[in-house]
């Protein structure tokens, strides 16, 4: 027998209080295909909406209302309920990093702006001893340096390129078909601090050089605000340079590079990072890491799908997600969530103190991947080892476990100027 059961239909204003969505806003996810009306009236186009649509219109609601943009709200609501989670749980990840950033760079500015002091420390982990420590103390700092990159016991070219000078430690890490020329963009465009201005000047506008480079040298005091916009001035620079490269032969596409760098300035490091190379801060026996790896695998640990054991071995363990001449559309089109695709080919900048004994350490993955931290804090820990014996003892290890990747290290020893 065939049973007829009515259905009361809600009208878009009853449907619009009921769910808390704006008539306006039923239109637009209509026209978007979001949410469908169950029928329009073909006579006055008026809308009507079924109460099992409400379960729906709710979630959008919700999904909007932490910001989620509409285009990944399409499909999480076709989701399953724990892929659905899973998707909401990445975007939350993607939207406290970018927070983060947003309030270190926003302390900085604070202070900077009241009392003329630099930013709060990067908060490294809760054990770190940079981690709520006093601010930087004013005194001069100088740096012993060294940098090397080797091509490793496997690859047939050599795409890293490590670097250091009185004022700056920084490695880049090419890859795809012209990685060697985008490494080396990357790296050229920080040596060009070594001509920037140190201090603003209100009576003099031209460039000032900096003191001559040498094996080890004073870093100049320069300005905390002058220090972070020269470094994102520079990286900008190295970012158009390489995608200029991509974009110069189909041949290139696909290429890129990572960066790491640390400009000394008077008793305080601005950081630039973007992608898997890391920085290292050896201080008081303890190593720790200051950067945070902008790679698949780390947002899967950060979400929690994934350990950090289980990242050490997993397949998509060298995917990034932000690199120097990443586009947007096409991390959105390899199917990155908006909110990660948005901040592709954007660094992340802070300020660290630096105290006299300090050891800071940029390496590329080449040596991350194969020799434990633990044996990099030994190696480390040596203190009649100078920076180049460092640098060339971390460049064995790796190669003495098999080598699969090329290696590049770039290291720092903080001291007192006399």
């Amino acid at each position: 027998m065939l049973r007829v059961v009515a259905v009361k239909l809600l009208t878009i204003g009853e449907f619009a209080r009921l769910s808390r969505l704006s008539p306006k806003a039923l239109r637009l996810y209509d026209e978007l295909g979001l949410l469908r009306p169950y029928r329009v009236d073909e006579w006055s186009g008026y809308r009507y909406y079924a109460p099992a649509q409400l379960e729906r219109a709710r979630l959008v609601a919700w999904l909007r209302r932490i910001g989620l943009p509409l285009a990944q709200i399409a499909a999480v609501v076709e989701e399953p309920p724990a892929a659905a989670a899973a998707s909401v749980t990445d975007f939350l990840r993607a939207t406290a990093a970018d927070f983060a950033e947003r309030q270190r760079l926003a302390q900085f500015l604070i202070d900077y702006l009241s009392e003329g002091a630099t930013a709060m420390p990067e908060p490294v982990s809760s054990a770190s001893p940079v981690s709520g420590a006093s601010r930087a103390s004013g005194v001069p700092l100088t740096i012993r340096y060294a940098a090397a990159s080797d091509i490793g016991l496997v690859r047939e070219r050599n795409q890293d390129l490590g670097y250091a000078d009185p004022r700056l430690v920084a490695v880049a890490d090419g890859f795809g078909p012209a990685g060697e020329q985008a490494s080396a963009a990357a790296i050229e465009a920080l040596r060009q601090l070594e001509s920037a201005r140190p201090l603003e000047s209100a009576t003099d506008p031209r460039p000032a050089p900096l003191p001559p480079a040498a094996g080890s040298g004073q870093a100049a005091g320069v300005a905390p605000a002058d220090l972070l916009n020269a470094l994102s001035d520079a990286v900008s620079a190295a970012s158009a340079t390489v995608r200029s490269i991509a974009e110069s032969d189909p041949d290139l596409a696909g290429s890129g590079s990572t960066l790491t760098a640390m400009l000394l300035s008077g008793s305080r490091l601005a950081l630039v990072h973007i992608g898997d190379t890391r920085a290292y801060l050896f201080r008081d026996g303890g190593l720790f890491r200051v950067t945070h790896d902008h790679t698949v695998t780390q947002s899967m640990i950060d979400s929690g799908r994934l350990t950090p054991e289980e990242a050490a071995s997993h397949p998509q363990r060298s995917l990034l997600l932000r690199a120097l001449g990443a586009f947007p559309d096409e991390m959105l089109a390899a199917g990155a969530p908006e909110a990660q695709a948005r901040v592709a080919g954007t660094p992340e900048l802070s300020l660290l103190d630096a105290r006299a004994g300090d050891r800071s350490l940029i390496t590329s993955d080449g040596l991350t991947n194969v020799v434990p931290e633990a044996v990099i804090r030994e190696t480390l820990a040596a203190p009649e080892l100078s920076p180049d014996e460092v640098v060339r003892r971390l460049i064995t290890l790796a190669n003495e476990a098999g080598g699969p990747d090329n290696i590049a290290c770039a290291l720092a020893d903080i001291t007192e100027a006399a």
